[in-house]
C-alpha cells in the first residue's frame, strides 16, 4: 500500500508517552515486592487476601465447605448442593445482596446476604463460632441452614423462598 493510502496514526504527546514509560517502570519495580510480600504471606499463619481465617478459599466454594464443616461439628443437615443451590436463586452468590424490594424490606428488615437472610432470624438461628455480621458469608450460610434444618429438615427441602 502506498504510503500517502496507509490510514495515520494518531501522534501520542511527548507527556502520554513518557507516563506511559513510567508506569511500565513503576510496575516493574514493584513486582519483587509483591511477590516477596505473598511468599511471607504464605508461610505465615495469618490467612491471606484469598483464603479465610479457617484457612478456605475466599470464594462461594471456600464459604459453603466452611460452613458445611461448622455444620457438622454442630450437627446442622446439609448438602454442598443444596446450599450452592439455594445461594445461586437467591444472591447470585454475591455476600451483600440485599432486597430491597419484598415484604420483609416493606416492613423494614430486608433480607440480606448469600441466603437472604433478615436480621431477626439470622439472630434466632446464629450459630456459635461464626461471624455477628449478617453479610459474613459463613455466619449467613450456617445460619440459614440452621434455620432450615429447623423449619423444613435441610437446606436441601428448600426450593423456593423460605
Amino acid at each position: 500500500m502506498p504510503a500517502a493510502a496507509q490510514p495515520r496514526r494518531p501522534r501520542n504527546s511527548r507527556l502520554v508517552r513518557a507516563l506511559v514509560a513510567a508506569g511500565t517502570g513503576a510496575a516493574v519495580l514493584a513486582l519483587p515486592l509483591i511477590g516477596a510480600t505473598s511468599a511471607s504471606a504464605a508461610t505465615s499463619s495469618t490467612p491471606t487476601a484469598g483464603t479465610t481465617l479457617a484457612g478456605y478459599p475466599n470464594n462461594l466454594d471456600g464459604w459453603i465447605r466452611e460452613s458445611l464443616a461448622i455444620m457438622a461439628e454442630k450437627h446442622i443437615p446439609g448438602t454442598y448442593n443444596g446450599i450452592y443451590r439455594n445461594i445461586i436463586r437467591e444472591s447470585s452468590g454475591n455476600p451483600n445482596a440485599i432486597n430491597l424490594w419484598d415484604s420483609n424490606a416493606a416492613k423494614g428488615i430486608p433480607s440480606k446476604g448469600l441466603l437472604q437472610v433478615i436480621d431477626p432470624t439470622f439472630n434466632a438461628y446464629h450459630v456459635a463460632g461464626t461471624s455477628f455480621n449478617i453479610y459474613d458469608p459463613v455466619a449467613n450460610i450456617t445460619a440459614a441452614c440452621n434455620y432450615a434444618a429447623a423449619r423444613y429438615g435441610s437446606i436441601d427441602n428448600v426450593f423456593g423462598a423460605y
